[in-house]
């Protein structure tokens, strides 16, 4: 007879405690235990198959008669951070905002990727006729795609159990599937686990492609414990700034292809609409007679994206001076602001420092510390930087400026879009090309007020 008993689990970090708590004493998170029924059974024999185990001798042998094949779309933004497309028996993690066009993302998806024979879409969240009324305002024009609406996992399972090879089941989305074997509601770690846990078996034993979308949390990490990404082949996030038209698809994890590409889209009323060109993009706006605006080339993948960088100074009467920013890290913002108090006796105990990447980018790269600190100079000065200058380079505690990787490819992109001057290191390495463009190189964040001044 199996044993029933409860156990106490925290919603947010997984972990098990030994009763109730107002506080998890491992993630310091609050009113997020809860009690679960487990259910204990003894350890049973299960019968191994033949061919349960591979000798290593007979893996190529085995690799070519079962190679899993890629399925690519007709997107090639999205192509660009899969790796190359979808792969057979893969499980994708799709997170993301509410509204940021997840479900619209699928449904393009569903319509626009090549040679597969069985096309499912199982909402957990919408009716059948509100899937269909989205499918036809994007002009889903595929007859093979079936629509289904439940959030019961077996029934799920059942329906899609004589799919085999060559199909892919979009699930939208877990929080809201669930499973009568677990006595916890929808959403809780236990159903999101043993859901997952299932859906990974049927894409592994069936060679289907499975795309999963999850919640996110108000921090921006997708809903559940973390062993969620762990468990499939690939997560991605989709993201961007609902007042901007542009969404960018990141991918976080991939056991099949790079894990820092990005693909960068735009919302429109039919739907999502590849950017093929993101530098120009995102300096359709650019005007280089401005102070305070740097052009910054940066590396997303292997993908150099020029953006612009504007930074405001302005004084201020509170005792505590302000460093504000949006797409980039306040920590690293107050940091490099004392590098410029210290290193170049800039007075900003008085000022207030904003920062704002245009277009409703988010970078975390070092290489942008040069177009950061160059921006708040030309603002605290009120000069606008030189016409046709774009800036790279990684700022150190002591005002050095260190040297970027792939700088070749950084200087080509602000060639091809007109920019004559490039601003680096002085460890840049020196190119056959250089002809075509000056490249300033710089050691110190002195040398950079002596531009203005020129």
């Amino acid at each position: 007879m199996a044993k029933v008993n409860s156990k106490f689990i925290c919603q947010e970090c997984g972990a098990i405690l030994p009763k109730w708590m107002g506080q998890c004493d491992i993630c310091k998170g609050w009113n997020c235990v809860i009690e679960e029924l487990a259910t204990k059974s003894s350890q049973k024999n299960m019968p191994i198959p033949d061919n349960f185990f591979i000798n290593i001798s007979d893996t190529n042998d085995h690799i070519k008669s079962n190679s899993a094949k890629r399925h690519k779309t007709e997107l090639k933004e999205l192509n660009r951070v899969l790796g190359g497309g979808f792969v057979d028996g893969s499980v994708v993690l799709l997170g993301g905002p509410p509204g940021i066009g997840k479900s619209t993302l699928l449904l393009q998806i569903l319509s626009q990727i090549s040679e597969i024979e069985n096309y499912i879409y199982v909402s957990a969240e919408e009716s059948v006729n509100q899937v269909m009324m989205r499918a036809k305002r994007l002009n889903v024009g595929n007859a093979n795609l079936k629509i289904a609406s439940s959030s019961n996992i077996h029934e799920i399972l059942s329906a899609v159990g004589g799919v085999k090879h060559n199909g892919i089941l979009i699930i939208d989305s877990i929080q809201t599937v669930s499973s009568d074997l677990i006595q916890s509601p929808s959403g809780s770690i236990s159903q999101v686990r043993f859901c997952t846990q299932e859906l990974v078996n049927f894409a592994k034993n069936n060679d289907v492609i499975v795309v999963i979308v999850g919640h996110i949390t108000k921090d921006g990490a997708i809903a559940g414990p973390k062993t969620l990404e762990h468990m499939v082949d690939c997560v991605l996030y989709f993201e961007g700034d609902k007042s901007y038209d542009y969404r960018i698809l990141r991918g976080e994890k991939n056991r099949y292809g790079p894990t820092d590409e990005i693909g960068v889209f735009s919302m429109s009323t039919e739907g999502l609409l590849e950017v093929s060109n993101p530098s120009s993009a995102f300096l359709s706006e650019y005007d280089d007679n401005v102070s305070g605006v740097a052009v910054f080339s940066g590396i997303e993948g292997t993908r150099p994206i020029l953006s612009e960088i504007q930074a405001l100074v302005s004084n201020t009467s509170l005792a505590i001076p302000r460093r504000s920013s949006v797409g980039f890290d306040a920590n690293r913002l107050s940091m490099l602001v004392a590098v410029l108090s210290n290193r170049c006796k800039l007075n900003f105990s008085n000022k207030d420092v904003y920062l704002n990447i245009a277009g409703g980018l988010k970078i975390t790269e070092p290489a942008i510390d040069l177009a950061v600190i160059t921006s708040i100079i030309s603002s605290a000065f009120r000069k606008p930087l030189p016409k046709g200058a774009v800036f790279f380079g990684e700022i150190s505690l002591s005002g050095e400026i260190r040297k970027s990787h792939l700088a070749f490819s950084r200087i080509k992109e602000a060639e091809k879009l007109g920019f004559s001057n490039v601003f680096c290191s002085h460890k840049t390495e020196q190119f056959d090309q250089e002809s075509k463009i000056k490249i300033t190189r710089l050691k110190s964040i002195r040398e950079i007020i002596s531009i203005l001044n020129d």
